[in-house]
């Protein structure tokens, strides 16, 4: 039941976001909807066809060869195999701050990169329930699912500005326009609803990474150690690449948020996600599981 959960939030979700785009596009004009719901699957196909090398150029990756680091690639082979995805390609990101991301349009095409900071401060148990977390977002093709929230997000937001406009400077003639306030009232709700919805749907894929990922490693309490170390060095050690555009694709949330609420958060509570992963070993330790990787020291 939990593995279907998941996903049926976050189709809620998405159907909520689109429902946020008809109804404002009903207000708006059917030429506008039409504009907005171009502009929107524009957006969406390139994101699908280009995102992952955005991402990477983004945050100045490069290729991690095997000669480099044998250990952490044979993490993201053994795991890869065991979740029966291709082997992503690996990617390291010259950042100070401990961090991990997934890319990549679906299994085929895909990549997981790691910062030198967390080289740096996990050992290889807490390094695979990282790397198993981030195939999980690939397995679940959590980077499409993304995408097509940010371009519906995009689509309302260019809607809910030229409800502004009309509002401002006239609309429609016709009777059932709606009134110029309720208009500019709804044009200023609207995009913040598809926010919280965009935001909240990125908080239930981490969630849903979470839970394959400490099954695919066959070790939940390693992951939950790793998002402790991750939390507290995040708000001790600032990134040199992250950006809020991308934020979201990290394993814990690389830019340091003040107290503006978690409510605008790209990341669940790690204090939950913790707690989550600790039930989960409980219940894991009662069922047959996948013995954990082979120790070994990490190569950097």
């Amino acid at each position: 039941m939990r593995s279907l959960a998941q996903p049926l939030k976050t189709a809620v979700l998405l159907a909520a976001l689109t429902g946020v785009l008809v109804g404002l596009g009903g207000l708006a004009g059917r030429g506008a909807a039409t504009i907005a719901l171009v502009l929107g699957l524009g957006m969406n196909l390139a994101a699908y066809l280009w995102s992952d090398r955005m991402v990477l150029a983004m945050h100045r990756a490069r290729p991690l060869s095997p000669a480099e680091a044998p250990e952490v690639h044979r993490i993201v082979e053994t795991l890869a195999a065991r979740a029966k995805i291709p082997k992503p390609a690996v990617y390291l990101v010259e950042d100070p701050q401990p961090n991990a991301f997934a890319t990549g349009r679906g299994p085929s095409r895909s990549a997981v990169a790691v910062t030198t900071g967390i080289l740096q401060i996990l050992d290889r148990r807490e390094l695979t329930g990282v790397l198993a977390h981030e195939i999980g977002h690939i397995v679940h093709r959590d980077v499409l699912v993304a995408t097509v929230a940010a371009g519906i997000a995009g689509a309302v937001s260019y809607l809910a500005q030229m409800l502004q406009f009309a509002a401002f400077f006239g609309g429609r003639d016709d009777e059932d326009a709606p009134s110029p306030l309720g208009a500019l009232a709804v044009a200023i709700v609207a995009p913040l609803a598809a926010t919280l919805i965009q935001l909240a749907i990125s908080r239930r894929r981490e969630f849903g990474a979470d839970e394959l990922g400490a099954r695919l490693c066959g070790d939940p309490l390693a992951l939950a150690d790793a998002l402790a170390k991750l939390e507290s060095a995040a708000h001790r050690i600032p990134s040199h690449t992250a950006e809020p555009a991308t934020a979201s694709l990290f394993i814990v949330n690389p830019l340091r948020a003040e107290s503006l609420a978690r409510l605008f958060s790209t990341h669940p509570d790690t204090r939950a996600r913790i707690e989550r992963l600790r039930a989960l070993a409980a219940e894991m330790d009662r069922a047959p599981r996948p013995g954990p990787l082979r120790p070994g020291r990490l190569p950097l």
